[in-house]
């Protein structure tokens, strides 16, 4: 009986982990005028006849604040990665030397931080609705087993008020992650 629910906590747990992940991985591609590896992390290369990330054609490596460089392993592949960061959607515009791509991260203007800021809320509230998902799931498993027989109504209840507590705090941590991105957008 116990495991079930221990079982089902941890379950919940890592769902909503999963849901926080992805957040923090979109936030990471949000450009705020700070260069960051995790900004091209989404950007496929054209190589070999298939996509692949970027990260296994080359190097990527944050000289300066405001610059991130492609250390090209392959020569050939040069161009592709030039075309697959400009054509990425992210407003960067690459220039190749020898096998090194430089990545310049232009400032940002009132207008794209304000963007920025609704992306990042178009995020977190995405990322709210998965968790609450997640409790939903946790709540109809728990109320299955207290239908079964396997938890009293009382155990149920205590269950339930459990899950929410694990669902309010999640969301704290995604109000609080959007705060310090917004921070972050609005500072640059």
């Amino acid at each position: 009986m116990a495991t079930d629910l221990n079982e089902l906590k941890t379950d919940l747990t890592r769902r909503m982990d999963g849901a926080l992940e992805t957040l923090r991985r979109e936030f990471a591609g949000l450009r705020t005028g700070r260069a960051s590896p995790a900004l091209v992390e989404p950007v496929r290369v054209l190589a070999y006849g298939s996509e692949v990330p970027l990260n296994q054609v080359g190097t990527v490596a944050v000289p300066e604040p405001r610059m991130l460089t492609v250390q090209v392993w392959d020569r050939s592949l040069v161009n592709a990665t030039v075309v697959a960061i400009r054509d990425c959607g992210l407003g960067l515009n690459p220039s190749a030397d020898g096998q090194l791509v430089r990545v310049p991260i232009p400032q940002l203007t009132g207008e794209r931080r304000i963007e920025l800021s609704k992306a990042a809320h178009r995020y977190a509230e995405g990322t709210k609705v998965a968790v609450r998902g997640v409790r939903r799931d946790g709540m109809d498993q728990s109320r299955a087993l207290e239908k079964k027989g396997t938890i009293s109504q009382d155990e149920e209840k205590h269950w339930a008020e459990e899950i929410q507590k694990l669902t309010d705090s999640y969301i704290k941590r995604i109000d609080d992650a959007l705060a310090e991105k917004d921070k972050e957008i609005k500072q640059v």
